[in-house]
């Protein structure tokens, strides 16, 4: 499995509009990608979220509808506050994307990966003009952005859009109950770290975009099927070691630093007196590994388990 053609879905940001309410039920709901961490008078709970998903993907578990509910406040990546203006949020991602030296994309690339980006351009002219773009205006982005764009186009062939992603669900269910929102970080920061990604990593990002070998769709099923399942150990091994041990400097920027910074925040909201909850949702990765926030916050010595009535049953069976 290409790694940076997965962590584009990692590092989509979910500028989607509003879940519809008549999302299709499935025969069974997610499992839960969800915790909690304690002190003696209130909780965080930790929900890891997919951006890009289907109508098919609800009804969510009925333990992230009680974890909402238990909850006085639901905090984002990024405030659904400021993801309501789709206009700040493209032109924060178009002006750190976008080229301003006068050098062109193919400056960036070698000979062959410039043969490559042109093969996949001519081959996908058409989805790329019903987004509005033409071979030549992707010529004036980074490659970070591009890949970006490229990963948004596969995600759609397969029938996901960041239209029914966790975050805008959540963000809708949090407004429906009245709960306050809050972000970790803005989008401007977000940005940062997708363009302070080195030159080679982001040529990389580009390159792997660009595989149309056929494995694509498989790889967003293995990754849908195992958010679905709530399967810790692939999510982990399928995204976060192949970051961390094939790409650290981007693992450090994307997912180590991200982590550090939010830790302090959530611990506060444990400490603050009360018997008020918080609802915390974030990418799945941020959960997962050695340096995800659940193994940051036992670190820091609070109680943290998991919340999962599926896995209680299949453990009885």
């Amino acid at each position: 499995m290409n790694f940076f053609r997965t962590l584009g879905l990692v590092l989509l940001l979910s500028c989607g509009s509003a879940l519809a309410r008549d999302a299709a039920p499935v025969a069974s709901r997610p499992v839960p990608l969800l915790w909690k961490a304690c002190d003696a008078d209130n909780c965080v709970y930790l929900l890891g979220s997919f951006h890009v998903l289907k109508a098919s993907d609800y009804p969510l578990s009925s333990d992230v509808d009680a974890a909402l509910a238990k909850s006085a406040k639901v905090v984002f990546e990024i405030s659904p506050t400021e993801m309501q203006d789709k206009n700040a949020a493209a032109m924060a991602l178009f002006k750190s994307g976008v080229r301003m030296d006068g050098t062109m994309l193919d400056n960036d690339l070698t000979p062959k990966q410039q043969a490559k980006f042109a093969a996949w351009t001519k081959k996908h002219e058409a989805e790329l003009a019903k987004s509005g773009l033409s071979p030549e205006m992707l010529q004036r982005f980074k490659p970070w952005f591009v890949a970006i764009m490229i990963t948004q186009l596969e995600y759609q062939a397969a029938g996901m859009s960041p239209e029914f992603g966790l975050d805008d669900h959540m963000s809708k269910a949090a407004s429906d109950s009245g709960k306050q929102t809050l972000g970790l970080e803005t989008i401007a920061e977000q940005v940062q770290f997708l363009s302070g990604l080195t030159q080679k990593d982001q040529v990389q990002m580009l390159e792997e975009s660009l595989d149309d070998d056929g494995s694509t769709a498989g790889e967003i099923e293995t990754l849908h099927k195992a958010w679905r399942a709530g399967d810790v150990d692939t999510l982990w091994k399928d995204m976060g070691v192949k970051m961390r041990d094939h790409y650290p400097d981007a693992y450090r920027a994307i997912d180590v630093d991200r982590n550090a910074h939010w830790l302090p925040r959530l611990a506060s909201m444990i400490d603050t007196p009360g018997e008020k909850d918080t609802l915390v949702v974030v990418g799945s990765l941020h959960l997962l590994g050695p340096d995800g926030l659940v193994e940051g916050l036992k670190a820091r010595g609070y109680k943290v388990e998991r919340v999962c009535s599926a896995c209680a049953v299949k453990a009885t069976r």
